[in-house]
């Protein structure tokens, strides 16, 4: 079955991107509206965005090539006026894709502004149809209203129906169909009012600023994994397989993570996950560096398996980081080894539709450089209505009630997000 065509929103005529620097305007996402708002922030920096003067829908297996070649011409017809000249400034769309081929809608959205922090160099882009589109007065938003209150149930399946699934693939594991399947479980949050998403991603910045802080069409969430930045051609790519949760406890938690790091079944599973990664990047690249042991990321609720694979991309490939995420997904740190068929036993018996869950998420500029993360320690808001997403890699000696607790953890930064 073939894919439709990308449903677009664009203006007949070229656009218009003029960056220019500006005074600090204090913490970026203080400014955002609610106005088709997208964000992408790690430790205060990156952009915030409003308006849309472009827009790009596709789904099925062809969604990112549509959308690469839907990127290509708009920036290829584009006027860019881009004073500032870093990472961030000048053209750019956000973006954010399907994890699966069948069902799921991607979209990629140009702000009609963007303000960005890097470094010490602040700026803000505006977008329109000529150049005597004004620069807007850079002011505090209205504050974001809270949701109220917040009640929690199952999503596609319970908490018990889930660790029957767990046992499921374990053993088909250990009967030898696969080494390791990644898999998501869903909670529904209702609240008393319409959520407005900004209430969220501020609570999330603030809690876990070493991750980086998204929302792109109404799916937000603060990721840890950054699947790959590209920038003056070389990438990075951080890969986290392997999770422990923390106690609070400083002494306890360092001793958890000596645990986790000597742990072969979260050593096995990180395994999995970096030779995926690297196997996929290595066609783009002309020299990669992969370390030889992982690291322990400590997060304030969780810790993970971490490594940070980078490479140069080669000049005769000129793969754009949109093109280098598609490469990329789905890794084994969100499908599994072997990927084919960890993705069939997925939609086989995960029991949900993941949506744009575990998808890549980020932004990518007119010059193809930019940074994907991977849509993790999300939700998607609908109205009065949360989804929140958790998953975990399952190995041949996974135990059920342990993954069901990691998953609850990993629920954690969404859940307290949207408290009052």
């Amino acid at each position: 079955m073939t894919s439709p065509k990308p449903a677009d929103e664009a203006p007949a005529g070229r656009l218009v991107a003029r960056s220019v620097e500006v005074p600090d305007p204090g913490p970026l996402l203080d400014l955002l509206p609610d106005d088709n708002p997208t964000a992408w922030l790690r430790r205060g920096e990156g952009i915030v965005g409003w308006g849309a003067a472009a827009r790009c829908r596709t789904s099925g297996p062809d969604r990112f090539t549509e959308a690469s070649d839907w990127w290509r011409a708009v920036a290829a017809h584009a006027v860019v006026r881009d004073e500032v000249a870093v990472p961030g400034s000048g053209l750019l769309a956000l973006a954010s894709f399907a994890f699966a081929d069948q069902p799921g809608d991607s979209v990629l959205v140009v702000p009609r502004v963007v303000v960005g922090r890097r470094g010490d160099a602040c700026w803000v882009t505006v977008v329109g149809e000529d150049e005597l589109t004004p620069t807007p007065d850079l002011t505090a938003a209205a504050e974001p209203t809270s949701p109220g209150g917040v009640a929690f149930a199952d999503g596609g399946i319970s908490g018990a129906a889930w660790e029957t699934v767990v046992a499921q693939a374990v053993r088909r594991i250990n009967a030898g169909e696969l080494e390791k399947v990644v898999l998501a479980r869903d909670l529904v949050a209702t609240t008393d009012e319409p959520v407005d998403v900004r209430w969220p991603l501020r609570r999330l910045a603030s809690r876990y600023d070493m991750c980086w802080t998204f929302h792109v069409d109404s799916l937000f969430g603060a990721t840890p994994e950054m699947l790959v930045r590209r920038e003056r051609g070389l990438l990075t790519s951080r890969v986290l397989a392997g999770t422990i949760r923390r106690t609070g406890d400083d002494a306890h938690d360092l001793a958890l993570a000596a645990t986790l790091a000597r742990s072969s079944k979260d050593l096995e599973e990180h395994e999995y996950a970096v030779r995926s990664v690297a196997e996929a990047l290595r066609p783009y690249c002309s020299s990669m560096n992969v370390p030889e042991s992982p690291f322990v990321l400590h997060l304030p609720n969780v810790m993970h398996l971490a490594t940070d694979v980078a490479g140069v991309v080669h000049d005769a490939s000129g793969a754009t980081v949109l093109e280098l995420a598609a490469a990329l997904h789905p890794s084994a740190a969100v499908g599994g080894t072997p990927t084919k068929v960890a993705v069939e036993m997925i939609a086989e018996i995960e029991g949900m539709d993941r949506g744009r869950y575990a998808g890549p998420v980020g932004w990518i500029d007119a010059a193809g450089d930019g940074e994907f993360g991977i849509a993790l320690r999300s939700g998607e808001v609908q109205g009065n209505q949360v989804r929140l997403f958790a998953g975990c890699g399952i190995v041949a000696d996974s135990d059920p009630a342990s993954e069901l607790a990691e998953a609850q953890a990993k629920f954690v930064p969404v859940r307290d997000a949207l408290a009052d």
